[in-house]
């Protein structure tokens, strides 16, 4: 992941894209491989996806770390960088705690929305899982906007370049907006057709299905959260993150959730309570924006 970061830094990206493809490709290869023995290999089963899983990380880190040091030359390599300076650490974790915490959230959020959805039905909880699993193809290219986002913003901001750094969040905002759009409009026509592949049960295809098409009505807000959790960490703000973060993945979803699952049609409307996270999220980031704005003088 540092030899990755190391290459986005510099502008790299394909390199770092190389990395991580070719560790996927061999992960991918070898599992049949080892798990059921062909060819030389030994049959090794729940063994052998580890063993295919830990080679294919040890394969990214290899190239990763070669094409770093062979074609990184505007990043100095040395053992003196190694050496811990208390500032460049303070500066790192002021960042990077709100990050992390961000990240652990998600998890948060989904382990509460089980607990919840346990009040209507197993089968709820199982749609929530299928539906976690579809989302994560529309929401990994928001946050590859996410982390697009973070950079170009923070190093314009760094320069004091004010018109890049706006430039910065109107495309990144547009963009990453773009791209939910065409999530829902995927989801929301072949919801059905989805959740048929998974041979479910007739109750359990039915609540993934209201999953989908519910939950997708606040996609737009929720690639704004996501667009502005990126923004407010580029302008030195992880709190301000953290705090977005809070309020759609964990305030008001999960109360509201709890609040659905009282009502007579708590299996058709539960889901609602998420897109209201995201909502309400928008709200609060907009007000959180136009504060940073005024804090760091960046008019539009």
């Amino acid at each position: 992941m540092i030899f990755e970061k190391l290459l986005q830094a510099t502008g790299k990206t394909i390199h770092s894209t190389i990395a991580q493809l070719v560790g996927a490709i061999a992960n991918i290869v070898l599992d049949p491989v080892l798990i059921f023995g062909l060819g030389p290999f030994p049959e090794l089963g729940v063994k052998g996806a580890a063993y295919a899983t830990v080679i294919g990380q040890v394969l990214t880190m290899v190239i990763g770390g070669v094409l770093h040091f062979v074609c990184n030359k505007e990043i100095p390599s040395g053992m003196r960088y190694f050496i811990p300076q208390r500032k460049m650490i303070t500066n790192i974790y002021r960042i990077g705690i709100p990050a992390i915490i961000i990240q652990a959230l998600m998890s948060v959020m989904t382990y509460g929305l089980n607990v919840i959805l346990n009040r209507i039905g197993q089968s709820a909880v199982t749609a929530y899982g299928i539906y976690y699993k579809i989302q994560q193809f529309v929401f990994f290219a928001s946050f590859g906007m996410n982390n697009t986002i973070i950079p170009v913003v923070s190093y314009n901001y760094g320069k004091g370049d004010k018109a890049r750094v706006r430039s910065g969040i109107k495309y990144g905002m547009l963009y990453t907006l773009g791209l939910m759009l065409l999530g829902i409009i995927g989801l929301q026509l072949f919801a059905s057709q989805i959740c048929h592949v998974f041979s479910l049960s007739a109750d359990t295809e039915i609540f993934a299905t209201y999953a989908i098409r519910i939950i997708t009505l606040g996609y737009l807000f929720a690639g704004a959260n996501i667009a502005y959790q990126g923004i407010f960490q580029a302008l030195d703000h992880g709190i301000a993150s953290l705090v977005l973060s809070l309020i759609r993945l964990l305030v008001i979803p999960l109360p509201a959730a709890y609040l659905l699952t009282l009502t007579s049609s708590a299996g058709k409307i539960v889901w609602a309570a998420v897109p209201f996270g995201e909502l309400v999220g928008t709200v609060a980031a907009i007000v959180i924006m136009g504060r940073i704005k005024r804090e760091i003088k960046l008019k539009d």
